[in-house]
């Protein structure tokens, strides 16, 4: 212990003195667990428990809440009674139950709500938001909702919205119109959930906002009973068919357990693998790190060994490097993790709407975490330990290198893992093709799949990092063709291949991963854009309304061209049958070969009908051939899959009310047409249709070019101040700028992706040149003495640099290419079979621009200084 002790002294005392190396092994090992503890700390607090959960189900009075299911058959349900299930082998009687009929059952006092969802038009068309129907007036609601502004609603016409509807335009005084055939509601007040701060709801006494309820199971009751509702009592509603919430049963142990999800096989494993990898990167990153402290402290540690330290006080120094900076780097990380989601948890909770509650820390797990940062904290060291141990006191003492022989690279185990994990890789990029060829039927699911592409991507990492010897190797020939600097670094390198490997296998690794990650995503996002596309070319405005005389319509256009001065109005007209009601056209396909996933999204609700003017600005262009099939009475569809036989189906479906009152099924000609981009969908309908089948038409819609749309509305904010001008006109109308959300989400995917690898690439990079520096400055110095110039010594690390950077970075391409199309294939394959899309400036730049990037900063903060060094004959 006495030793141990030592040890620890001296590597708390050398971490103080070389600080720039402390705070990057910190970081390295810190980073990764503040990252997962913040998370985990997170997710435990937005994780509620049913207890934490009672105030927005129940409020501070109500003694139960009891819920409606679709039959009276009897419900199973859960303790906390968030869930039933009735036999659906078994048809019951509709559930039609009354307030009088519940209080009686529960044998107390009861008042309905209804909670469910409705459509909701706020800035850019109808939304779907969270609908309370409840008067909050009532003692028994009390704490349900907490008012936060205004009054609560107390006459029909009257609602009262969550503060996530003010960020979206609603306003106190306002009103908000709810359902499309609903009349507008005056809002006069602002009401906060106790659990959902982010949700987006409305709140109305019952009956007033949806007068029919489609959804018996949105029907409950709040209930006072004069003694606690047991679960005894609970069972007996559940076999008259209703649902229970009771506080005596949640606050009862039966009910205070999480509703976590149970852990699978397939989980474990999920969470098997990404222990590995963190610890694996991790420890690529940090050994050359304790790699370079090694070099600094040769002579400390050969002067010990001289004066009497056996190899294993060396090794014990060593790896108390990684005891005590690991230890310290895993407790800050653990600290400013917790931190970090407890800050986050209210801003995420608001932001995303989850659920929110009291800081929950999951100390388990996060414990663990801190001891996985320590564990790749001792391993990175333990590589530098047995160095140190294998030394020679003499050699460094004389001011002579006290590099031990390296061992010669053995690949054969890393080709055995790489042959296994590619075999496996290409064997599960083609498995929904030939064993479905084979048996009929997809044996693997989509989830299942995956992971063993994960695993079999892990595999062939590992054979890479085992074979990274034999690569390195094997570039030394190369530096003799290779101009000064570059052959100086490039040999460099080859000779001291314990620093050299672990950079280039840390770059490796999150090059193969970032490459992955690339390649399977953005060919999923682009087949989910072929599947669901955008109706109207990028940055298109719309202006749209229903249900307007002509009149109150030419005050909204006169509004829009006000608005927009100078900008071209391309107006599209609305079908309307013979008692005026607006009808909406939409199309389906209904072509035998379009089926399940292929078929995603493929349906358009709102279809203008109008004439070449819509066509050509849907186009981008004049087709004559298009504009001849409109006026010829044929739909000119921009999506292939609407076409079956040479024809559409279209319905014309009344606007208000949920009946199917006047709809009107047809089956048109149409032709397919090319839109303004490539991946866009829509249709246009020719006036001569609605005509045949008996309808009128009015101009009630509006496009305005993107390129007039861009001087004026030029992001959300712009578009919400444009909506709340029309407001002032009339409610019934809604805006909407066109855009492909699925194009943002692979840029940001790729950004994410890119940043991620810069900060691996770079950390490794500069880590193994900061001890190539360190090596190689006897030569750099030398190389000054006989005239080299400092440009050139900025030449040679900087050619360093590039060499790691850039050999790990092609390596990582190569495999990441291989698992990327895989993986590509297994997430794809919910769009059906699509190709894999390469983003080629992405992996420009990171294969590229990165090993570039590395080198630049290398050579421009490389010192250029000398001094004289101690030489011994």
């Amino acid at each position: 212990m006495s030793a141990l002790r030592a040890a620890l002294r001296i590597s708390r005392r050398d971490a103080l003195r070389a600080k720039g190396r402390t705070a990057l092994i910190m970081v390295m090992i810190g980073l990764p667990v503040l990252a997962i503890t913040a998370l985990l700390t997170l997710s435990r607090t937005t994780d509620l428990t049913p207890r934490e959960e009672l105030p927005s189900r129940l409020g501070s009075v109500a003694d139960a809440a009891v819920m409606a299911h679709m039959t009276t058959l009897p419900v199973d349900q859960d303790p906390a009674g968030r869930g039933g299930a009735q036999d659906p082998n078994k048809t019951g009687e509709p559930a039609r139950w009354t307030t009088a009929e519940v209080a009686r059952l529960i044998g107390g006092r009861a008042i309905p709500f209804y909670d469910y969802t409705a459509d909701a038009r706020i800035q850019d068309g109808f939304e779907r938001v969270d609908l309370l129907e409840i008067d909050l007036r009532d003692r028994l609601a009390a704490g349900l909702r907490t008012p936060a502004e205004g009054r609560l609603p107390a006459s029909p016409q009257e609602i009262a919205v969550t503060p996530a509807l003010l960020e979206r335009g609603v306003r106190v005084g306002g009103t908000l119109q709810l359902t499309r055939s609903g009349a507008p509601k005056r809002v006069v007040g602002v009401v906060e959930d106790p659990t959902r701060p982010g949700v987006m709801e409305v709140v109305g006494l019952y009956g007033s906002v949806l007068a029919k309820k489609t959804d018996p199971q949105g029907d409950g009751w709040l209930v006072d009973t004069p003694g606690p509702v047991t679960w005894e009592k609970v069972r007996e509603l559940n076999h008259a068919g209703l649902r229970v919430a009771s506080r005596a049963v949640i606050e009862s142990p039966r009910g205070e357990q999480r509703d976590h999800a149970r852990f699978q096989r397939d989980d474990w494993l999920w969470l098997a693998i990404a222990v590995l990898l963190v610890v694996t990167e991790t420890v690529l990153l940090a050994g050359p790190a304790f790699a370079v402290g090694l070099r600094r402290r040769r002579r400390e540690l050969a002067t010990i060994a001289a004066q009497g330290g056996s190899p294993g006080h060396l090794r014990m120094i060593v790896l108390a490097d990684g005891l005590v900076l690991g230890g310290v780097a895993a407790l800050l990380g653990l600290a400013l993790g917790i931190g970090t989601g407890a800050v986050a948890e209210p801003i995420a909770a608001r932001w995303l709407d989850w659920r929110s509650g009291p800081v929950d820390v999951p100390w388990a797990e996060v414990l663990g975490v801190a001891a996985l940062g320590l564990l790749s904290a001792l391993v990175a060291a333990v590589a530098p330990a047995v160095q140190a141990a294998r030394q020679s006191p003499a050699r460094v003492l004389a001011g002579r290198l006290g590099e031990v022989r390296e061992r010669p690279a053995r690949p054969l185990v890393g080709l055995v893992l790489l042959g296994l994990g590619l075999g496996a890789t290409v064997l599960l990029a083609f498995e929904p093709r030939w064993l479905m060829s084979v048996s009929g039927v997809r044996v693997l699911s989509g989830s299942r799949h995956e992971l063993l592409v994960v695993a079999a991507s892990t595999v062939v990492l590992f054979g890479l990092i085992l074979l990274m010897p034999w690569l390195v190797r094997r570039t030394a020939p190369l530096a003799a063709r290779l101009p000064l600097p570059a052959r100086l670094s490039v040999r460099d390198a080859t000779r001291h291949r314990a620093r050299t490997v672990s950079a280039v296998a840390a770059v490796m690794a999150a090059t193969m991963g970032a490459v992955t990650v690339g390649l399977a995503y953005t060919s999923t996002y682009t087949a989910e854009q072929k599947m669901n596309r955008i109706d109207a070319p990028e940055g298109t405005l719309t202006v749209q309304s229903d249900g307007l005389d002509a009149a109150t319509w030419a005050r909204l256009r006169a509004a829009v061209q006000e608005k927009l001065p100078g900008a071209s109005l391309v107006p599209a007209l609305e079908a309307r049958d013979g008692a005026g009601h607006s009808m909406a056209t939409m199309i389906e396909t209904k072509s035998q070969e379009c089926a399940g996933a292929a078929c995603y999204g493929l349906s358009y609700f709102d279809v203008p009908i109008g004439d070449a003017r819509v066509l050509a600005l849907l186009q981008g262009r004049r087709d004559p051939q298009a504009a001849a099939a409109l006026a010829a009475g044929k739909v000119v569809v921009f999506d292939p899959r609407l076409v079956s036989d040479g024809t559409v189906s279209l319905t014309m479906l009344r606007r208000s009310g949920d009946d199917q009152a006047g709809e009107k099924k047809l089956q048109v000609p149409a032709v397919v047409a090319q839109g303004a981009q490539p991946e866009q969908g829509g249709a246009v309908v020719p006036a001569s249709v609605p005509a045949a089948a008996g309808l009128t038409t009015a101009e009630r819609w509006i496009y305005v070019p993107a390129a007039s749309a861009a001087a004026h509305v030029r992001d959300q904010r712009d578009l919400q101040r444009f909506n709340d001008h029309l407001q002032s006109v009339t409610t019934h109308t809604y805006t909407a700028l066109a855009q492909d959300s699925t194009a943002r989400k692979i840029a940001t995917l790729l950004v994410a992706a890119l940043a991620a690898a810069v900060v691996l690439v770079l950390g490794g990079t500069f880590a193994a040149t900061g001890l190539a520096v360190a090596d190689m400055r006897r030569d750099l110095d030398t190389l000054h003495a006989v005239g080299g110039r400092p440009l050139t010594r900025r030449l040679v690390v900087a050619a360093q640099a590039g060499y790691i950077a850039g050999l790990g970075a092609l390596v990582g391409l190569v495999a990441g290419a291989v698992t990327g199309r895989s993986l590509s294939a297994s997430m794809a394959s919910t769009w059906g079979d699509s190709p894999v899309v390469v983003p080629w400036a992405f992996l420009a730049a990171l294969v590229l621009g990165l090993p570039l990037l590395a080198a630049l900063l290398a050579g421009l903060f490389t010192r250029t200084g000398t001094r004289p060094a101690r030489r011994v004959a």
